[in-house]
């Protein structure tokens, strides 16, 4: 698609985004020096909030604020309706058949601890099997090294071609009877490679395996069905998809919840207790010990009530068309090398450039034009070891981007690599 962009369609779109742009505080401040608008291309790791979510959040503060689940007063009550209405949302949002399907955590990472330690934990043995991706975050990685260092269990991992694309074909290879669990990205943070989940499901299903699927980086770009998909775990992060910190979704299917034991003890997900002996609540409140997350939980709600008010169509097919159009701009650049090159990809791009050392390349960019882009590994050391390289730069697009800023990023790259040659 390149230059071609500026059809009466392309002009409607850019027309949105810029309207867009209005519900988003942080893109009309001034920043630094130079005091120009800040050009965010680091959505792969936080997105920035709408109005509506802030709004949302701070409503709750001023006006509904009570614990939920526990007072017979009031306003608690109606912070309880709202919380378990913000489950059902969010269950609705996923596909989930039911919101007793739906587990509140701080995040991706703790959702994968969640099941490493509550599944794994009851069902790994000594030489048992997890199997994992080469493409996989930390968040992927360590939790399961952990339990298996436990149980005595092996982590084997499905490898990659040189276009960051998994290699299915391997993977029967990589099952065996031992097998307990496969756990793969749906979206690679570090190179945005879109992997082929759902053929992975089919063929861990045919030896009756479950998976988990990391959504972190899929649920901000394109619709999750997770009973089309039929994975057995889902979880995605608030903060990646327009909504606060600290709030997480883990979803999984109710037979693999009822009968995985509790990953904290506290108040709130029991039934019983003595001090002989307690039994646990019925999920998802028995993965919920303590104060839950309550603003949190309704500042997601309305961050997925605003992003289907654009339609995740809509934010997959804008964001595909600022991937199509830096791409062969940055290709243009002499020494410049993308890692990453899968034929299915979301809306960002990692590369080096020879002889530059990408965080000085990032430092110089903010400096330059308040572009904002990450330096480093990715929390994905083992990939940028098959890569051979310590670190990459990564431009990563939200919808509220624009064609403009492209261009602006384009411009202030090659600016800093004449300096620093």
């Amino acid at each position: 698609m390149n230059i071609l962009l500026k059809t009466e369609a392309d002009q409607k779109m850019q027309l949105d985004i810029q309207k867009i742009r209005q519900d988003f505080p942080i893109l009309s401040q001034p920043f630094g020096e130079s005091q120009k608008p800040l050009i965010y291309f680091d959505n792969a790791a936080t997105s920035h909030k709408p109005k509506q979510v802030i709004d949302r959040i701070s409503n709750f503060y001023a006006c509904e604020n009570a614990t939920v689940r526990r007072g017979i007063y009031g306003i608690s009550a109606q912070a309880t309706l709202e919380f378990e209405k913000s489950r059902e949302r969010i269950a609705s949002f996923i596909g989930a058949s039911s919101s007793q399907e739906v587990v509140f955590v701080r995040g991706c990472t703790e959702a994968i601890n969640l099941v490493a330690r509550s599944y794994g934990g009851s069902n790994l043995g000594e030489g048992d099997e997890v199997i994992i991706s080469a493409l996989e975050h930390h968040a992927n990685i360590i939790p399961w090294q952990i339990i298996c260092g436990e149980k005595k269990a092996k982590l084997k991992i499905i490898p990659i071609n040189e276009a960051g694309e998994i290699q299915v074909d391997q993977l029967s290879e990589l099952i065996s009877p031992k097998t307990k669990i496969i756990s793969v990205s749906h979206v690679s943070n570090a190179l945005g490679s879109i992997n082929p989940i759902k053929e992975i499901i089919q063929i861990a299903h045919a030896h009756n395996i479950p998976v988990l699927i990391d959504g972190a980086q899929s649920a901000p770009h394109f619709k999750i069905d997770v009973q089309e998909l039929d994975c057995d775990f889902y979880t995605f992060s608030g903060h990646k998809i327009y909504g606060p910190t600290g709030i997480g979704v883990l979803y999984g299917k109710r037979k693999h919840l009822q009968a995985m034991p509790p990953f904290q003890g506290g108040g709130d997900m029991i039934d019983l207790v003595t001090f002989a002996q307690s039994t646990f609540a019925e999920p998802p409140h028995r993965f919920e010990a303590g104060t839950p997350a309550i603003a949190e939980v309704l500042g997601l709600s309305a961050a997925l009530d605003y992003v289907d008010s654009i339609g995740l169509d809509n934010i997959h097919d804008y964001e595909d068309q600022l991937l199509q159009y830096a791409t062969p701009k940055l290709q243009e650049i002499d020494g410049l090398k993308i890692i990453g090159t899968a034929k299915e990809k979301a809306s960002l791009i990692s590369f080096v450039i020879d002889s530059m050392h990408p965080s000085d390349l990032a430092t110089l960019l903010d400096h330059d034009s308040n572009v904002a882009v990450r330096a480093g590994h990715h929390c994905a050391q083992p990939l940028m070891q098959f890569y051979k390289v310590s670190s990459t730069l990564r431009a990563s697009f939200a919808f509220y981007n624009t064609f403009e800023e492209i261009d602006i990023f384009i411009e202030s790259l090659k600016r800093v690599i004449s300096m620093l040659r």
